[in-house]
């Protein structure tokens, strides 16, 4: 079986944003935009996920497109939180050069898909 690497890569990224989560969360005691960037980072692995089973190639691209949009929420919420200073400038540099790959990616795989419609 082939390695899906944006799978793999939207897995491991979501497992960071856990831990963003649980370190704003019990450290700094933030839980309005701790929540936030929870759901939308881990929601674009679930996406992905989702996207392996659609029911057609419109059905895989509409997915992996609310997957980049939860992707770009994200990225958001993450400068939010560095900017209001919860997370400091290597922490944000560290989790946006792992989005950046899967917005890459993303845009990348969603892209091919259209071209060979």
């Amino acid at each position: 079986m082939k390695e899906n690497v944006v799978r793999n890569k939207s897995f491991e990224f979501a497992i960071r944003i856990v831990g963003l989560y649980k370190y704003l969360a019990e450290d700094k005691k933030e839980y309005v935009l701790s929540k936030q960037v929870l759901r939308a980072g881990t929601s674009v692995g679930a996406l992905v996920r989702e996207s392996e089973h659609a029911e057609s190639t419109a059905d895989f691209i509409h997915k992996l497109s609310i997957a980049l949009k939860e992707a770009n929420e994200t990225d958001y919420s993450l400068q939010l939180l560095e900017k209001s200073e919860y997370i400091n400038q290597n922490e944000y540099e560290s989790l946006n050069s792992d989005l950046t790959e899967l917005l890459k990616l993303l845009t990348s795989i969603i892209k091919t898909t259209k071209s060979k419609k």
